[in-house]
């Protein structure tokens, strides 16, 4: 599993980072956990609002800091 992370690297987007990771290790997810920060990347990924969390290359979720109930939820899908 990709999951990256894209945001210029604001608090908020730093908090969505940590929760994800958190999850990742204690769901013991396979996965790759990766942080996008370039802005002119963005777009690749139709980002328009973030932070927003790419799982396998489709956003899931973006604008606002997740719970870590809502990211095992992504995580499971």
């Amino acid at each position: 599993m990709e999951i990256l992370i894209v945001g210029a690297g604001c608090p908020k987007c730093q908090a969505v980072e940590k929760v994800v990771k958190e999850v990742v290790e204690e769901l013991k997810i396979s996965a790759n956990v990766s942080h996008l920060y370039d802005v002119r990347e963005f777009p690749k990924y139709k980002v328009t609002i973030t932070p927003a969390i790419v799982i396998d290359g489709k956003v899931v979720m973006a604008g606002r800091v997740p719970s870590k109930e809502e990211v095992k939820e992504l995580l499971k899908k």
